[in-house]
């Protein structure tokens, strides 16, 4: 996966490099999207098998580099029916809404980095199987969102860039194998699913300067 979104962003750059010039940002919308792979809390390491995760947001840059932004968050987990002893077919959405407070800067012609941390309010909604059965439609847990974000960005024109984006969400619950309609402990101890559900997703983004200002090397 990082392999391929490495040449993905290489073959962006490199077809624009000729119209590349230096950017001073101000306001900007950016999506990005990647892949997250889930750490800390061990079931849901084990169970829960990240699939996507999106982030569209708006963020305002002053001359000094500090920038503030404000968006949506959503990462779909799909039960991985084969690290149970019986199988479960379902997963968890999870929508957030988050601020963001970062230091946004272009070092040169065509590089920048843009790296802070969005925070807000998660609700993370799970639908399975073995939760309908036992009568419960939607799990619904509310919780906090917490997300420390690198973006590498290089820029192929004076409004436009693209970004390898590197991220660490954390969502403020403890999963647990009850949440996905699980009876059981399934031989976890509790120091194993009582830290907080972590995850580190790697991607790729597009960003458009609305009111970017270019300016030349010379």
């Amino acid at each position: 996966m990082k392999v391929q979104l490495l040449f993905i962003l290489t073959f962006l750059f490199s077809s624009n490099i000729g119209m590349a010039q230096s950017i001073d940002p101000d306001d900007s919308f950016t999506i990005e999207l990647g892949l997250p792979n889930s750490f800390s809390n061990q079931p849901f390491k084990e169970i829960m098998q990240g699939l996507v995760c999106v982030s569209p947001y708006y963020q305002y840059a002053f001359k000094n580099g500090i920038a503030i932004g404000a968006g949506t968050h959503y990462s779909y987990f799909a039960v991985n029916e084969f690290s149970l002893p019986s199988a479960v077919y379902g997963g968890m959405h999870t929508l957030a809404g988050f601020l963001k407070f970062s230091h946004e800067k272009f070092w040169g012609e065509r590089f920048g980095t843009d790296i802070g941390i969005k925070f807000g309010y998660a609700y993370s909604m799970i639908k399975t199987d073995a939760l309908t059965t036992q009568g419960t439609l939607l799990n619904v847990i509310q919780s906090s969102y917490i997300e420390p974000v690198i973006g590498l960005i290089l820029s192929s024109d004076e409004a436009n860039s693209y970004r390898l984006t590197i991220g660490y969400p954390f969502y403020g619950f403890a999963f647990k194998p009850w949440a996905i309609g699980v009876e059981s402990e399934l031989g976890y101890e509790a120091s194993q699913f009582n830290r907080i559900s972590s995850f580190l997703t790697i991607g790729f983004g597009y960003t458009h300067y609305f009111n970017g200002k270019s300016t030349n090397a010379d």
